[in-house]
């Protein structure tokens, strides 16, 4: 029977089993695009790990599970926020909302990976930024009086600490994710390395809202 494939709108196909097979395990599908039957009008787009099964096609460097997804039910679902609203939140609360945001996420990934220290590393880059900031407030009055503002070396050593942090913090929680995507709930989800270093937070809640649409495709899929 052949398949349709659809991805961010754009359909693709129509392909084999065999060919969405050959394909997911080249990396050319991925297990999260949807697929339907060419051949039935009234066939329902679903995630193509329902069609061909998760656990052969779960990428390298994690072990295989079996393409249970029911199991999914017992993890505890991501923080619900359009990305685009989020972004939005952003801009306005200067980056404020932002910080907030990744603690919320840090803190659920905590709940379905225990073993994530993603929740440290962002609290401790709190600390550093609150650090950074008590340090510039000398300068801060200084520059409210018209007085000359020094550079505060330990004030510089504070900012470089928050960003370094704050960045493995990034890091770590793309790993708990890839893990718990790859494995507990396997969807075959991947998360750029680039984009988590330059959008953080923004990027992961665009990649959550990707999942939960997957998963409630999963979960209204027909049977086979």
């Amino acid at each position: 029977m052949p398949y349709q494939v659809s991805r961010n709108g754009q359909l693709y196909g129509p392909y084999t089993l065999e060919d969405l097979q050959r394909y997911v395990a080249s990396g050319n599908v991925l297990l999260s695009d949807v697929a339907k039957s060419d051949d039935d009008p009234s066939a329902i787009w679903v995630p193509v790990s329902s069609l061909i099964g998760g656990a052969q096609f779960i990428p390298s460097g994690y072990p295989p599970v079996a393409a249970d997804y029911s199991a999914a039910a017992v993890y505890p679902s991501a923080p619900n926020l359009n990305w685009g609203l989020l972004l939005l939140l952003d801009f306005f609360t200067c980056g404020i909302f932002q910080v907030i945001w990744n603690l919320i996420i840090a803190a659920w990934a905590r709940r379905i990976q225990p073993a994530s220290k993603a929740l440290i590393f962002y609290i401790v880059a709190l600390v550093f930024a609150f650090a950074n900031l008590g340090t510039s407030m000398g300068n801060v009055l200084a520059a409210i009086r018209h007085e000359s503002v020094h550079q505060n070396p330990i004030g510089i050593i504070f900012g470089i600490a928050y960003w370094v942090i704050r960045l493995i913090a990034r890091f770590n929680l793309r790993d708990t994710l890839e893990q718990h995507y790859n494995t507990a709930e396997p969807l075959g989800v991947r998360f750029s390395a680039v984009m988590t270093f330059f959008f953080g937070g923004i990027y992961f809640q665009y990649k959550l809202n990707e999942i939960q649409r997957l998963k409630e495709a999963l979960r209204y899929r027909a049977p086979y």
